[in-house]
């Protein structure tokens, strides 16, 4: 599939945000509520019976392929589950992290992840996908929250961010900062990956305005 540049950007200005302190917003994703709230949604009869994260399953494997990858932000395992052997994820929810370890997911809380990693136990990855966690943050400080586990990459390794486009981004109150292409591609060139391209999926850019489930993806790699 083409990978190509959206080119009608509607202005971040114009994007909703969800009601309350962004703060206490983004507390809430560490609540074992949300987790029972990720697995409602999720499991919803209708979701299961049309299949309908088929295609960004599909999506995920065209970039990543086989590699052994770190999900962060995995949630309750809904891409963890789908990622090849050996791939690990993270999350600061330590009830999602319980409900993957429940179903045989390998996963981890930032805190005992880095640990594991820094001793040794866990080897390099050789892909980094971050899919629908940068909006849960305080507005500047993705940067600084990928760093560390940029770090644990190996070398050519291939990276994957995506987040909602504007209807997604005002679907959910824990969502704190809009943050589009442009946005994920300057923290990825701040990080030292190379980015490769972008694109508006699964439908054109303008649909993200009105369809919930239309997403920013950007792809790139660490260099060899």
């Amino acid at each position: 599939m083409r990978v190509t540049q959206p080119d009608d950007k509607p202005s971040v200005r114009s994007v909703p945000s969800g009601p309350g302190d962004a703060a206490a917003r983004a507390a809430s994703t560490e609540d074992a509520e949300y987790t029972r709230r990720l697995r409602e949604l999720q499991g919803a009869r209708w979701k299961r019976v049309l299949n309908v994260q088929a295609p960004y399953r599909w999506n995920v494997r065209h970039h990543l392929g086989s590699r052994r990858a770190l999900d962060l932000g995995c949630g309750i395992g809904r891409n963890l589950r789908h990622l090849a052997p050996g791939s690990v994820g993270v999350d600061h929810n330590a009830s999602s992290v319980a409900f993957c370890r429940s179903l045989g997911m390998d996963a981890f809380t930032p805190e005992d992840f880095l640990e594991a990693s820094s001793d040794g136990r866990l080897a390099p990855f050789d892909a980094l996908l971050v899919s629908h966690v940068l909006e849960h943050l305080e507005p500047g400080s993705q940067v600084e929250m990928l760093r560390p586990y940029v770090e644990r990459l190996a070398a050519g390794a291939q990276v994957l961010v995506v987040c909602p486009q504007e209807r997604g981004y005002a679907s959910d109150p824990t969502h704190t900062d809009f943050v589009d292409d442009r946005r994920i591609a300057q923290a990825l060139d701040q990080l030292g990956v190379v980015v490769d391209g972008s694109r508006s999926f699964p439908f054109p850019r303008w649909t993200g305005r009105f369809f919930i489930y239309n997403e920013f993806v950007v792809h790139g790699h660490l260099p060899a």
